[in-house]
């Protein structure tokens, strides 16, 4: 039987159980992208996700991406995760590594009933066909983007000079947030889930709580 930490945000808990009821997306197994700027907290939030999944196996996008192809990396995750899982087999990547330059060990994932995808990019057009939800991290890009510099120090100042350049490029060739079934937003106790902007008002399925009590809608 599953259980939940006392600490566990009702939000995300709410959001795992809906989850856990959708049909399959990608072969058996239900691909929840979480996108959003760099620094908007993606990692953290789909960790507690998985958490609330029963720790389902998260999917970080920095294990695909490159130095070189930071966001030039659709054909990589397509042929080394996404079509292994559509056929209902395991998927087997080499993570890269941000060190060393280069690509390491390969790593299995098997096709769990839940597998969550994290960021910047995870709602990107070729993958969503394979979702089964996206969720965007509401966090404007400037207040994203500093708080992303300040996490990673002045050592990182170059990177993120180049980082931001290409993010821009990237969303405004291959935007996500308009096409995310839900935006969540950090409080100060927990997470507020909203109905996202490809959902229309007739169908609005989500409302959940965050640091309020809030009605389902």
């Amino acid at each position: 039987m599953r259980t939940s930490p006392a600490s566990e945000d009702p939000a995300v808990s709410d959001l795992a159980d809906r989850l856990r009821l959708l049909p399959p997306s990608c072969g058996p197994v239900r691909l929840v992208g979480v996108d959003g700027h760099a620094g908007s907290g993606k990692t953290t939030f789909a960790e507690r996700l998985a958490r609330a999944l029963g720790d389902a196996p998260v999917l970080h996008l920095d294990d695909i991406a490159t130095h070189e192809e930071l966001f030039a990396w659709t054909d990589r995750l397509l042929g080394q995760v996404v079509e292994p899982l559509r056929r209902g087999g395991t998927a087997c990547y080499a993570p890269y590594d941000w060190r060393e330059r280069t690509f390491g060990p390969r790593v299995a994932l098997p096709p769990e009933p839940v597998i969550v995808v994290e960021g910047v990019g995870a709602g990107r057009r070729a993958l969503r066909p394979y979702l089964a939800r996206l969720v965007w991290m509401e966090l404007p890009d400037e207040e994203a983007w500093a708080r992303g510099r300040a996490r990673d120090g002045e050592e990182q100042r170059e990177f993120w000079a180049g980082w931001v350049r290409a993010e821009r490029r990237h969303f405004a060739e291959d935007p996500s947030r308009s096409f995310a079934d839900l935006l969540v937003r950090g409080g100060r106790t927990g997470y507020e889930v909203l109905a996202g902007p490809a959902v229309t008002p007739l169908s609005r399925p989500y409302l959940t709580q965050g640091d309020d009590p809030s009605a389902m809608c």
